[in-house]
């Protein structure tokens, strides 16, 4: 069960309140929508689900304090919704009720709900508690999801183990660049992005620097973060295209602002970029500027 405070508990009912008013004064299109799907959505939409309508943010990890809330509007919503469904499953696994989050998320892909087929083949490939481990299953989870366009699944695909026996997997790398191929003709960010790292890399296919960089340049544009910091390592260093650290460092500060850690660390690196050898050539530091 979870705990928390009165103040906490007025808090995100207030909120609660609030949206309801909200959807209560909102245009009839929204109101289209039920209220419980709309508070599920509030607090339990994931970011990366292509079933999330785009004017709801969502959230990488549900708070503690709207699990139970989330439970009880997703739960009701979900009677009419796969989102919701998968938002159920969510929230469920965010309180570690792992055999109800399995559950909800078989219902939510067997109607469909490509975020549902990864979370369920994510938590059997794994084993988690209390859940048997299966990555045949696991597999086709991630190659419906991939082949219905979800790019996760088709990366989720490319880092499952070989099979036992080795003769069911040594292609997934092929296959999985393939489907993310096929993902990033639609222009989803996130298709592109992965797709750029398996081409830079050479897996599942020829390593090519400069349609990696296009790639991720096209990933960039759109928002996408990882991508952002992909640009600026490849400016940086001339890698697929020409060499430009004016560019790289505005990629950098752009991901920085979103948030990215890995943008932080080579804005910080790029400024202590000179380094200092000893006579014999070994290195002391670097020299901040």
């Amino acid at each position: 069960m979870v705990k928390r405070c009165g103040a906490g508990l007025v808090a995100t009912n207030i909120g609660v309140v609030l949206s309801v008013l909200a959807l209560a004064a909102a245009p009839p299109a929204a109101r289209a929508q039920s209220a419980d799907l709309v508070l599920c959505d509030r607090i339990a939409a994931d970011p990366g689900d292509p079933d999330k309508p785009a004017d709801v943010k969502g959230t990488p990890e549900i708070a503690q304090a709207d699990i139970a809330t989330a439970i009880k509007f997703c739960k009701t919503a979900s009677a009419s919704s796969r989102r919701a469904l998968y938002e159920l499953g969510r929230a469920y696994a965010a309180n570690q009720q792992i055999t109800e989050a399995v559950s909800a998320y078989r219902k939510a892909a067997d109607k469909g709900s490509t975020s549902a087929m990864i979370e369920l083949g994510v938590l059997l490939a794994t084993g988690a508690p209390g859940i048997a481990k299966d990555e045949g299953q696991a597999r086709k989870l991630f190659e419906r999801a991939a082949q219905a366009g979800n790019p996760r699944g088709a990366t989720n695909l490319a880092a499952l183990p070989k099979a036992e026996g080795a003769t069911a997997s040594p292609d997934d790398p092929v296959k999985a660049r393939a489907l993310l191929a096929k993902a990033a003709e639609t222009n989803s960010a996130e298709a592109q992005y992965q797709l750029g790292l398996m081409t830079a890399e050479g897996v599942g296919g020829p390593q090519d620097d400069a349609a990696a960089r296009a790639l991720f340049e096209k990933a960039a544009a759109q928002g996408h973060v990882g991508a952002m910091v992909q640009m600026g390592a490849f400016a940086q260093a001339g890698r697929g295209g020409p060499k430009d650290e004016n560019a790289a460092k505005a990629y950098y500060e752009k991901a920085a602002e979103l948030g990215s850690e890995d943008a932080k660390a080579a804005l910080k690196s790029a400024q202590c970029r000179f380094r200092i050898k000893d006579k014999y050539g070994n290195f002391i530091a670097n020299l901040c500027f």
